[in-house]
């Protein structure tokens, strides 16, 4: 429990120090925001803090805090340290330097912001990745939540139903001013959340199990860790717990909310951090199940349910299976909203009117009803989705840091707060690609040999740019593609 402590206390601590250096380093100010200048009653609307922070809470968590925290937890007391330090120093800067940025610039989508970064080449990639993207979370969040509804209710509602009744939540959500659904549900969908993780930490000092500690080592203890190393697998396993592009996609939707950019840290790298200290709560009590069970369950929600029931009691571990439920619920609806705003701000469509809403969203919720369909049909389906899915996340943190790193540049700031991260998510996510079985497949030696190759090749371009004194404020682009 100490390792486990000291991690809870670092990961805090990290918020008033760390994220209060890099707020100073973005250096916000007291400009009007687009909630004030560009109001719309639909997207552009002021929120008070408190609901934003809520609302962007709710949004990132999805089930990447818990399930993905689960499934790291097999890979030992690594997890711990990649919770923690990569929240601080990779996760919630990219949250908050991104979601900053959206702000400065009238509440862009991420996309448009990368392209002003990276080139015009790269923000045409990024529109089509981010979009399918979006997509695919709106549809690997709704058989998940849809089963654990079916098994909470009577069996006239099957899991068929509540599929029904999420995806029709979803149109909804997407397609109504911010205010009507997300602006109210949302808070007390987060406390359901925050009360599941405060009950859950509360147990793990009452019992005090025996968990794992840092000084015993960092021993891969995965059952099958010749197939799953700790490099690159963990780091993509785990992902919202410590650092995910799809955060990029959803800070524009709160940046046209915001009244003043000061409320940055709290909303953005605020957010971050206690995703994190969810994903680390969730990660000492998987230790825990696995301890007292073995590494056999492979089911995060098998693995929820029973925590939550043993340590919270029926009423408890049904209040927290329901927060476990909201989470995916609510990634998903926003998900789609937010591919509503992207392919709405690179066609220039004005989304006052409902019919031109209508307009982009009905082909992107059939490419989503095609691809549930296709995951509830074969047997294989929903993994493969959802794994193509956690690289597709990592990949799209991987642009938005360089994005991030060629802007501090171009401000002569301290870009090494995003380059180190960026550098090292590009070994991540190009080893991935390579040793993943839905990748390339090849032997981790050669994933590991291309994974450095791509970082050197990553680390030389930059500089090369950077020499060249394209660093600056009229020509700062960086064209990867």
């Amino acid at each position: 429990m100490l390792t486990f402590t000291i991690c809870l206390v670092i990961l805090i601590t990290g918020y008033f120090t760390y994220g209060r250096y890099i707020e100073k380093l973005f250096g916000p100010d007291s400009r009007p925001t687009p909630a004030v200048t560009k109001s719309d009653g639909v997207d552009f609307m002021p929120l008070p803090g408190w609901k934003i922070f809520m609302i962007q809470f709710l949004n990132i968590a999805g089930l990447g805090p818990i399930f993905g925290a689960i499934m790291g937890a097999k890979f030992g007391t690594a997890s711990y340290l990649w919770i923690v330090f990569g929240s601080i120093l990779a996760g919630a800067t990219h949250d908050y330097l991104a979601g900053m940025l959206s702000l400065r610039h009238g509440g862009e989508s991420l996309p448009e912001i990368i392209g002003r970064y990276l080139g015009m080449t790269t923000k045409q990639v990024m529109r089509v990745f981010t979009v399918v993207l979006m997509i695919l979370v709106g549809a690997v969040f709704v058989a998940g939540p849809a089963g654990l509804l079916a098994k909470l209710t009577p069996g006239c509602l099957n899991e068929t139903f509540w599929i029904i009744t999420v995806f029709v939540y979803y149109i909804l959500a997407t397609l109504l001013p911010v205010d009507k659904i997300i602006g109210k549900i949302y808070p007390l969908f987060a406390m359901a959340l925050l009360f599941m993780a405060v009950g859950i930490l509360v147990m793990l000092y009452v019992t005090c199990p025996p968990l794992p500690e840092i000084w015993d080592g960092l021993r891969n203890i995965h059952p099958h860790a010749e197939v799953f190393p700790v490099f690159p697998v963990m780091f993509v396993s785990i992902a919202c717990g410590a650092i995910s592009g799809f955060h990029a996609t959803q800070s524009p939707m709160m940046a046209r909310c915001m009244v003043s950019e000061k409320s940055g840290r709290p909303v953005f790298y605020g957010a971050m951090i206690t995703e994190g200290i969810v994903a680390l709560i969730w990660a000492a009590a998987a230790t825990y199940f696995y301890h007292e069970n073995g590494m056999g369950e492979n089911n995060a929600a098998v693995i929820v349910d029973s925590i939550t029931r043993n340590w919270l009691g029926t009423v408890g571990g049904i209040l927290a299976i329901l927060g476990v439920i909201a989470a995916p619920v609510t990634s998903g609806d926003t998900a789609f909203r937010s591919a509503r705003l992207i392919v709405a701000d690179f066609m220039k469509i004005e989304q006052k009117s409902i019919r031109l809403r209508l307009m982009i969203c009905i082909p992107m919720f059939l490419l989503a009803v095609g691809l549930l369909l296709y995951s509830l049909q074969d047997a294989e389906g929903f993994g493969k989705i959802w794994r193509y899915f956690a690289w597709a996340n990592q990949a799209l943190a991987v642009f938005t840091l360089w994005a991030v790193t060629v802007w501090l540049v171009g401000e002569g700031k301290n870009y090494w707060v995003t380059f180190i991260p960026a550098l090292f998510m590009t070994g991540v996510c190009t080893t991935y690609l390579c040793i993943a079985p839905e990748g390339l497949h090849i032997s981790p030696l050669f994933s590991y040999g291309i994974g450095g190759v791509c970082v050197g090749i990553g680390a030389f371009w930059f500089v090369v740019w950077k020499r060249n004194g394209c660093g600056n404020k009229k020509n700062r682009k960086l064209n990867f593609i």
